[in-house]
C-alpha cells in the first residue's frame, strides 16, 4: 500500500502531546522525567510534552532558517534529472517546487524570493502567501504554467505524469529530485536543488550547517542501553477512515534510529512502506511509544480517539498513552530543519531539551 506523496496538513495550526503516566515510569525508566522538565516548549516541529490534562505551552513559529547571505545565482547550468534526463535552467528569477520539502530547501539556500507558488504541503510562514498549484496531491499543469515559471522542481513521486509532461512539453526545465527516505538523503537533496539554481557554494554551506545541527541534536541521546524505547510509526487520516502501521519503507525508521529508538514496523518486518494497522501487528510491534503527525493525531479525536483503534490499547504504549508528535509539514522531510525533527523526538522520548 503506498502512502500519500507527502504528508497532507489539514490545516495549517499544527501541536501535539506526548502524556506520560504513573505507569510508565515503572516500565520505562528513562521515560519518568520531572513533570517541569517534560511542560517545556520544543522546537519549532511543533511537538510538545505535557502531563495529562494540561495545557500544552504554545508552539515555536513554523519557520524556515534562510542562510545568512543572500547567493547569486551561475546560471545556465545543465544538471541530471531522477528520471533519467538532464534539464538545463537558464534562470532562477520564477521556481516552482512541487513539494514542501523542496520550497523549505529552496528558501532556506535563501532563494525565497524567486518563489513564486507552493504545493500544500508548503505550510511554513515564508511560504504560506504563496498560490498553491496542487488539488489535493496532484499538479495542476495549467496553474503552474498560469505564473510563467522558470524551474519547476518535482520529485519521482509528483503526478499525475501528464500534468508534469504538459509542463515539460510547454518548455519549462522540470527537475525531477529523488525522494528521501533516511538522514543520508539530506545532503543529497540539498546538493541537488542548490546545482540546478546554480548556488553550489550555498548549497555547500547549508549542508554543513545542517550536518552540524543534527550531530548536536544526535548528542542529546542518551548512552545506548537494554530499555532503548520502541516505536510505531502511524499515519492516520481518520476523516478518511486511513489507520496505517508504518514498515521499513515509511520513512521514519532512519529518524527514530538516530534518536536512539528501535522503529517496531521495521523490525517486525513490514518491508514496505505502510500497511493497515491490525490487532495482531501492533501485538507483534509492541511499541513503548507511537509517532503520530500532529494533524493525523487530531483527526482521530487526539489520544482518547487513537486508543480506541483495535489493538492500540493493547500495546504498552496505548495502555501508558505514550504518543510522540511532530508537524505534519516537516516530519519526513529530510532536509534543513531535520535537526529539529530530532530534537523533538528527543525531548519527547527522553525529557532532553
Amino acid at each position: 500500500m503506498k502512502t500519500p506523496r507527502s504528508p497532507e496538513p489539514q490545516s495549517d495550526d499544527q501541536d501535539g502531546a506526548f502524556v506520560p503516566t504513573p505507569a510508565a515510569s515503572h516500565r520505562f525508566p528513562r521515560l519518568a522525567v520531572a513533570v517541569a522538565a517534560l511542560a517545556l516548549a520544543l522546537t519549532a516541529c511543533g511537538g510538545t510534552a505535557t502531563p495529562s490534562g494540561s495545557s500544552a505551552p504554545a508552539a515555536a513559529p513554523d519557520r524556515v532558517e534562510p542562510l545568512a547571505a543572500t547567493p547569486q545565482p551561475a546560471l545556465p547550468v545543465t544538471v541530471a534529472s531522477a528520471d533519467g534526463t538532464r534539464v538545463t535552467v537558464a534562470s532562477a528569477d520564477r521556481v516552482i517546487p512541487l513539494t514542501g520539502s523542496l520550497n523549505e530547501i529552496v528558501h532556506t539556500l535563501g532563494l525565497g524570493e524567486q518563489v513564486v507558488a507552493r504545493d500544500i504541503t508548503a505550510t511554513f510562514e515564508q511560504a504560506a502567501a504563496l498560490p498553491v498549484v496542487t488539488r489535493g496531491h496532484d499538479v495542476s499543469a495549467e496553474s503552474v504554467l498560469s505564473l510563467r515559471p522558470t524551474l519547476v522542481l518535482a520529485e519521482t513521486t509528483t503526478g499525475p505524469a501528464e500534468a508534469v509532461q504538459q509542463i515539460r512539453d510547454a518548455g519549462i526545465p522540470v527537475l525531477v529530485v529523488a525522494p528521501a527516505k533516511g538522514l543520508d538523503d539530506v545532503p543529497k537533496r540539498i546538493d541537488t536543488v542548490a546545482a540546478a539554481l546554480g548556488v553550489k557554494d550555498a548549497g555547500t554551506q547549508l549542508n554543513q550547517r545542517t550536518a552540524d545541527r543534527i550531530a548536536a541534536a544526535r548528542r542529546n541521546v542518551p548512552a545506548a542501553t537494554a530499555e532503548q524505547p520502541r516505536v510505531a510509526f502511524l499515519y492516520l487520516r481518520g476523516t478518511a477512515s486511513v489507520y496505517l502501521l508504518g514498515g521499513s519503507d515509511s520513512g521514519a525508521a532512519s529518524l527514530l534510529e538516530a534518536a536512539g529508538a528501535v522503529d517496531t514496523g521495521k523490525e517486525s518486518g513490514l518491508g514496505k512502506d505502510f500497511t493497515p494497522i491490525t490487532s495482531e501487528a501492533l501485538a507483534a510491534a509492541a511499541p513503548d511509544a507511537i509517532l503520530v503527525m500532529s494533524k493525523g493525531l487530531e483527526s482521530v479525536g487526539g489520544i482518547d480517539g487513537l486508543v480506541k483503534i483495535p489493538g492500540v490499547a493493547q500495546t504498552p504504549a496505548g495502555m501508558d498513552r505514550r504518543v510522540v508528535t511532530v508537524d505534519d509539514g516537516v516530519l519526513l522531510n529530510y532536509g534543513p530543519r531535520t535537526d529539529q525533527v530530532l530534537s523533538s523526538l528527543i525531548t519527547q522520548l527522553y525529557g532532553k531539551s
